[in-house]
């Protein structure tokens, strides 16, 4: 039987072998049958351990004396994680999560996670793993911001976004959704978005103008999020394409505007997105 806490295990463990947690979560929940309560635990649970997944690891690595598998990380990291950082009393944080534990691992996991509750709270050792980020991003931030507004900075990006709605129902930031206003597409215009995965902007620019957009990614992948997600929400003037943005398959002069959120570092969007201090 499906409890909030295995499917948090099972997906931490995915996350880590390359799962990207936008993708994964919803699929997962989707079939688990799960109670909405127990969904927006398990949300929590997964991309709250995922963003702090140093400190977490630190707190429990003082207690492990070898390696252990990938499932027993992810139990002891989704534990600590209850414990130093959502506040759960021991008991209920400890006693869930050995039982989403294989049997083989529970002693294990029981013993250390009662080492970390008895542990809390932490004397960090720098800012690294007290705001759970690989060094280089904290240096690259100090460079770029200066340490008191880049240390603001990786404190927000430490706390969940807040979840804003389109008209048309589709979960999208507002910087995203104020790009779309900047295009200002007019009715009939032809948008070429060349960078458009996962499709957020282009089908904002559809329902917004409404005029017609070209949709590109390079990834063919991406290029059918895009279409899922314009089919989902019932548009019609979205065409999607695989291709090269560089050398996009359409006729010179043909579009009235163009959209390029090109790739870049990511580091924009960390609070968005849980794994990608981890990939960048």
């Amino acid at each position: 039987m499906a409890t909030a806490r295995r499917v948090a295990v099972e997906a931490l463990v995915r996350i880590d072998d390359g799962a990207y947690a936008n993708l994964l979560l919803p699929a997962l929940l989707d079939r688990s049958g799960l109670s909405d309560r127990d969904r927006h635990l398990v949300t929590e649970l997964v991309y709250g351990t995922t963003r702090m997944r140093r400190a977490v690891d630190w707190l429990v690595d003082a207690h492990l004396r070898k390696p252990v598998e990938p499932e027993v990380r992810a139990a002891l990291r989704l534990g600590a994680y209850q414990l130093a950082f959502l506040g759960t009393p021991p008991h209920a944080a400890v006693g869930e999560t050995v039982e989403a534990t294989p049997v083989r691992a529970r002693s294990v996991v029981n013993a250390v996670l009662r080492k970390v509750a008895a542990s809390l709270p932490p004397t960090w050792p720098d800012d690294g793993i007290a705001l759970s980020y690989p060094d280089w991003v904290l240096a690259e931030l100090d460079s770029a911001l200066g340490q008191d507004a880049a240390y603001r900075a990786l404190v927000v990006m430490d706390s969940a976004p807040t979840v804003t709605r389109r008209a048309d129902g589709y979960v999208q930031d507002l910087a995203s959704q104020w790009v779309v206003e900047l295009v200002d597409a007019q009715p009939g215009d032809v948008v070429v978005d060349l960078c458009a995965g996962p499709g957020g902007k282009a089908t904002g620019l559809a329902s917004a103008g409404p005029a017609l957009v070209a949709a590109l990614d390079a990834s063919p992948a991406r290029a059918g999020l895009v279409a899922g997600n314009a089919a989902r929400l019932g548009s019609t003037r979205v065409a999607t394409l695989a291709g090269d943005g560089r050398h996009p398959p359409l006729r010179p002069q043909s579009a009235d505007r163009v959209l390029v959120d090109a790739p870049c570092s990511g580091l924009g969007v960390l609070r968005r997105r849980p794994d990608a201090r981890w990939r960048v």
